[in-house]
């Protein structure tokens, strides 16, 4: 029963961060990328890969995170567990939307040198 509930408890709380942040990120990403590389629709391009990337990252971290779960015998362990998988979201997510920023950054860099 409770693992059935921290199953329910994360698929939502997941796919609500999953669908939100991709959005926000989609629609405030056109600007960034349009000032950093000036082709809008090579920019278009590269930010429906990284939303595509994005999805399918989390996607695979869901999955992964819902099949290696033990056997869950308390409303506590619901709690830490779910909430632990989604903070391991959040920090993958983070670390991956920097790493993108910093790398288009780069690639703007070099671009305006030549």
């Amino acid at each position: 029963m409770f693992n059935i509930v921290s199953y329910l408890l994360f698929l939502s709380i997941s796919s609500y961060i999953t669908i939100d942040v991709g959005r926000r990120c989609f629609n405030s990403g056109k600007v960034y990328l349009e000032y950093l590389i000036k082709d809008k629709y090579f920019c278009l391009t590269v930010n429906r890969i990284l939303l595509g990337s994005y999805y399918l990252v989390n996607l695979g971290y869901i999955a992964i995170s819902l099949s290696s779960w033990g056997k869950i015998t308390s409303m506590e362990e619901v709690l830490a567990t779910v909430f632990s998988r989604i903070g391991y979201i959040i920090l993958i997510l983070c670390f991956l939307h920097f790493t993108n920023i910093l790398m288009l950054y780069i690639l703007r860099k070099k671009l305006t040198i030549k």
